[in-house]
């Protein structure tokens, strides 16, 4: 049986190599590192997550990633399956241990008799590779990109994604600081008590964000001063800008916490959430910074209980890649002028680490289906999954299309008089009744393609 040559073992990769080899195709996944690293990658793991370590919202049944959480579920995904034992306290999120996360992934695929690693840089699919995804996502080796953009005739799109920092715990003033999620809401592996919480008065607020704009930031390239940040995972610096205000409604927002010294609603607060699997570490949720190392220690240690703060990993920057696919790729995802190469992960557009594994899926069935010989529709645009490959091959436009999480604005409207919370578990509903039947399509015996009689 033929291969299915994967480009790329982040989040999409991996899944994509699970999905095909579970379907019973042999897959061979390409990764150039540890041989060749990444401005943000720290490992050769599969899977590695190099922003955040959350897998945001679980909740299926009210928040649209919640839903796209359960649908992978259904379609028995390595990454929610190890991200469930990796899981660490996170309120109503789904956040992992990253080390224990990428490890676990690594091994399984490893493991798997129809998978093979092969480490190295590949520039290009050679054309002797007649079933391929390229599923690079946002970090995408310049070479490759290059033949991409060559292949395609367009320009590719980029923007800048920043990390943020990372703090120990035990360096935290705990008189300071407190333990609570948001509205004390529990989630997958929480308790209501789940986050960090750090409390700033008005004066304190202020100075903070006079210190934000005022700070050394890194310079930009000449040819990298047009690219656009993305929305979704904005530098804290540049949300300052914006207005001084802007926090507080933003990363900073007070609601649902209260201080425990005070018995009231702090003015803003900082929120860290856990990290690893021991509880040691804590990211500060929504700070990705491009402010210098000096300058980000200083600033960061403004904040009440981290005066002391220690930092396992300071805030960094790096640069995103993305093609046009509503313009590239038909509705499975295929290279309109090359139809053997299909794109999965970031560099199609999605943004976020399920979204990003949610499109290896797709890809990947849609792979399979090809080398089995078999019958197989994009996913409706009812569910959660086919909400995101619209958006992403057809729901874009091609003049302006942006990177996008899922969220319930992509999904066809419901018709109800319900608004709200009530209207999304609706939505919610529809898309898992929906998304059953696509996902048992896929049984041993799905249907095979009809033969033409011309």
């Amino acid at each position: 049986m033929k291969s299915v040559h994967i480009i790329g073992a982040g989040m999409a990769g991996s899944e994509a190599a699970w999905q095909c080899a579970q379907l019973g195709v042999p897959v061979i996944l390409h990764e150039m590192r540890p041989q060749q690293m990444t401005e943000a990658h720290k490992t050769g793991l599969c899977a590695e997550l190099v922003c955040s370590n959350s897998f945001r919202s679980d909740d299926k049944d009210y928040n649209a990633v919640g839903l796209l959480h359960e649908e992978m579920r259904m379609c028995n995904s390595i990454i929610m399956r190890e991200g469930a034992k990796a899981a660490v306290p996170a309120g109503g999120a789904l956040a992992v241990d990253r080390d224990i996360f990428s490890a676990n992934v690594t091994d399984a695929l490893k493991e798997h008799p129809l998978v093979r690693i092969e480490y190295g840089m590949v520039d290009f699919p050679p054309d002797a590779w007649e079933n391929v995804i390229i599923a690079t996502g946002p970090l995408t080796a310049p070479a490759l990109a290059e033949n991409i953009r060559k292949r395609t005739g367009e320009d590719a799109l980029a923007f800048f994604d920043a990390i943020a920092p990372i703090v120990y715990k035990e360096s935290i003033n705990f008189d300071i600081a407190w333990m609570q999620s948001r509205y004390d809401k529990e989630g997958p592996a929480g308790t209501g008590s789940d986050y960090i919480n750090c409390p700033l008065d008005k004066d304190q607020y202020y100075a903070f964000i006079e210190a934000l704009l005022a700070a050394d930031k890194t310079e930009f390239k000449e040819w990298e001063k047009n690219t656009p940040y993305f929305e979704g995972c904005m530098p804290i610096e540049v949300m300052a800008s914006r207005g001084p205000d802007t926090l507080r409604f933003g990363p900073m927002k007070p609601v649902g916490l209260t201080d425990k010294r005070t018995g009231k609603r702090p003015y803003g607060v900082v929120q860290l959430r856990q990290d690893n699997k021991l509880g040691t570490l804590y990211n500060i949720v929504g700070f990705q910074t491009k402010m210098k190392y000096g300058e980000q220690t200083k600033i960061f240690k403004m904040i009440p209980g981290l005066e002391n703060a220690e930092f396992a990993r300071l805030g960094g920057l790096h640069r995103n890649t993305f093609i046009n696919s509503p313009k590239l790729l038909d509705g499975t995802l295929r290279l309109k002028s090359e139809p053997r190469i299909r794109f999965a992960g970031q560099i199609t557009g999605c943004e976020g680490y399920v979204e990003s594994a949610a499109v290896g899926i797709m890809a990947a069935r849609f792979a399979a289906s090809e080398i089995l010989d078999r019958e197989i529709a994009p996913p409706p645009a009812t569910t959660a999954m086919g909400a995101l490959l619209n958006h992403i091959t057809g729901g874009g436009n091609v003049e302006t299309f942006q990177p996008m999480n899922i969220n319930f604005g992509l999904f066809p409207d419901i018709v109800t008089k319900e608004r709200g919370r009530e209207k999304k578990k609706m939505l919610s509903a529809r898309a898992l009744s929906d998304f059953e039947p696509w996902v048992n399509n896929f049984s041993t015996s799905f249907p095979r393609k009809r033969e033409s009689h011309g």
